[in-house]
């Protein structure tokens, strides 16, 4: 039996186990943002930090800043003729949402078809799994790795990464290394592994508008008085054409056009709107924005989008017959690459401020989730990178772009020498990645780990 074939053979003989580590590590509800206890993503990062030390990695240290969720870091660093190796994964996961509308209780993972389903399974507790289960198929079996391995688990990339900056001015050159590993992003379709060579970027308004102090009965004072409804309508109405393209023509100005290389390989994925359609749960009859003649790729990619993920005012149980005083959304905008976050965000709040009716009080919260990424794939570790993942799910991977953020990628990378980032997944179009009932693919969980350990052996042959 070879090396390879004894790591192998751990992960067959291991993998339940394994997979009780993610189910206890994602009963932990470990939400970064505001108004949930801190002290379980504390909790989180222990649990990450005894993984960690149980699988053979050394220097284990929760790694803290000031008013920032911890990160967990550990390392395996013996050869310096080897390359190293940076795992990236994140601990903390977005709130649980409408937990009425779970198959199961959030933070119960509960495995149900074949799929692993409670919040954090797939995004990105899995990512840690991966992480540990691989580098213990080759430590508890021949007790070393091929490569110099570090490892950095984030606290806050569900939140934006807000302390980033910060946290590389002090541990940059800690964690310096060859080449970086993200296990949070997606597969293609399940089945198929996909290496990531572009995300998009993030900004984020937060706009309210507000007309009175306090709710007013209607019968009694509408007419004179602005609907502050009405007018969040009006504004939200303005910001996208008929077409639902975003309606400021200087953000398409920044655009480089797809490159038509690029728009040949998107036709060869296995993708169509019926499929799309499938894997999104469009409700029948709903039609597709972003312009015609557009690739579904190309809008996902290559293309800016603007989304209104959430207008409050009143509430559906307890809405009366008045005029509200006051209305808030939370409006964010993709951007791609060529543009710019910041600017994108000045021009989005320029138009909205252009489009408030009847002197209506506007206060706005802008923050920027990060520039758009986009990398070249002619360096040796993607070549690398795919001959791993094709012989751990047996099958050819694929390029592809991904239209969320990763706030960590570019900064880290640029922060190395722009080192190349590998960005793989274990999530899939059904995953449900941050909406109810998120779940996990356990034959593409078990394969992410099998490409792992190959990615391991693949990448010893960087300074060949």
């Amino acid at each position: 039996m070879s090396e390879l074939n004894a790591q192998l053979s751990f992960l067959e003989e291991k993998f339940d186990f394994y997979l009780d580590e993610l189910i206890n590590l994602s009963k932990i509800p470990s939400v970064s943002a505001p108004d949930f206890p801190p002290e379980k993503v504390e909790e989180s990062a222990e649990y990450v930090a005894k993984l960690m030390k149980e699988c053979g990695l050394e220097n284990v240290e929760i790694l803290r800043i000031p008013d920032c969720h911890p990160y967990v870091y550990a390392d395996w660093i013996r050869n310096p003729n080897a390359p190293t190796v940076l795992l990236y994964a994140h601990h903390d996961v977005q709130p649980p949402l409408r937990e009425e509308i779970w198959k199961t209780k959030p933070f119960e993972p509960t495995v149900i078809d074949g799929r692993l389903y409670g919040r954090g399974t797939a995004d990105d507790k899995a990512g840690i799994l991966i992480h540990i289960s691989s580098v213990a198929a080759y430590l508890k079996t021949i007790g070393e790795l091929p490569v110099n391995v570090k490892v950095i688990i984030e606290g806050e990339e569900e939140i934006g990464s807000t302390h980033l900056a910060e946290f590389l001015d002090i541990y940059a050159e800690k964690l310096k290394s060859d080449v970086i590993v993200l296990t949070d992003l997606a597969n293609f379709d399940t089945g198929i592994p996909s290496l990531t060579t572009s995300l998009r970027g993030l900004g984020v308004i937060e706009l309210e508008l507000s007309v009175l102090e306090s709710p007013l009965h209607s019968g009694l004072w509408s007419g004179p008085i602005p609907d502050v409804n009405m007018a969040m309508s009006k504004v939200i109405a303005e910001l996208t054409d008929s077409e639902g393209r975003i309606n400021i023509p200087e953000i398409y100005e920044m655009i480089k056009p797809t490159p038509s290389e690029l728009l040949k390989d998107f036709d060869k994925l296995p993708l169509n709107e019926e499929i799309f359609k499938k894997q999104s749960r469009m409700v029948e009859g709903t039609g597709f924005i972003g312009g015609k003649g557009k690739h579904l790729l190309e809008k996902l990619w290559r293309m800016p989008s603007l989304v209104v993920s959430a207008v409050v005012s009143g509430g559906k149980k307890i809405s009366g017959n008045v005029i509200m005083d006051s209305c808030w959304a939370k409006i964010g905008i993709r951007t791609v690459p060529n543009m710019d976050t910041g600017k994108t965000l000045e021009l989005l709040k320029k138009k909205i401020e252009s489009s408030i009716p009847w002197g209506v009080k506007a206060e706005f919260r802008v923050a920027n989730g990060g520039n758009p990424w986009v990398t070249e794939i002619d360096h040796k570790a993607f070549e690398l990178a795919k001959n791993a993942l094709s012989k751990g799910y047996d099958k050819e991977a694929v390029f592809i772009g991904c239209g969320a953020s990763i706030p960590f990628v570019k900064p880290f990378s640029d922060a190395f020498g722009k080192v190349p980032a590998l960005l793989v997944g274990v999530e899939d179009p059904y995953t449900n990645a941050h909406s109810e009932n998120e779940s996990l693919d356990l034959i593409d969980f078990k394969k992410s780990i099998r490409s792992q350990i190959y990615l391991f052996d693949e990448l010893k042959k960087l300074n060949d």
